[in-house]
């Protein structure tokens, strides 16, 4: 059987397409004893509250006739947002050379976050300018989170 995201993602890419959206992610989380299913949309010129409603509509009529999840969920429509993880190879290639925030499992000389510019990726490994010399490397396993940085 294929997994709740995976079916979702099924569903839900065409209906963003339609609505000239990107499905940018499905997650299907446990949160203070509540399931919730949400989809993340992204869009040139950024999604606005109309966008996340029409495809919410059409998303929710789509998952009640496959009826994909066991028990009840709340479900949510939402931007991606400017300061979104970057999961995919597809999202490390289009953001590269783009400002981010790495956050390790466990400290590097005592931090465990860093600020930088992408500078490559490798099979899961990332590479960060910090602009003091070489770009460091950060393997997979050693990473928490990587997402966008918004600079002021």
């Amino acid at each position: 059987m294929s997994k709740v995201t995976e079916i979702v993602t099924e569903l839900a890419a065409p209906v963003a397409a339609e609505h000239g959206c990107e499905l940018w992610d499905v997650e299907y989380v446990r949160e203070a004893g509540q399931w919730y299913l949400r989809i993340y949309l992204d869009k040139d010129g950024g999604v606005d509250i109309l966008d996340c409603e029409a495809v919410s509509r059409r998303v929710s009529d789509l998952l009640d006739e496959a009826d994909p999840i066991e028990g009840s969920y709340m479900f949510e429509v939402s931007s991606a947002g400017a300061e979104r993880p970057l999961k995919r190879p597809s999202d490390f290639a289009r953001f590269m050379g783009s400002p981010v925030l790495v956050k390790t499992y466990k400290p590097w000389d005592g931090r465990k976050e860093f600020a930088g510019m992408l500078a490559g990726y490798d099979d899961g490994a990332v590479l960060l300018d910090t602009g003091g010399g070489a770009p460091i490397r950060f393997e997979k396993n050693e990473l928490a989170l990587v997402r966008l940085r918004i600079e002021f």
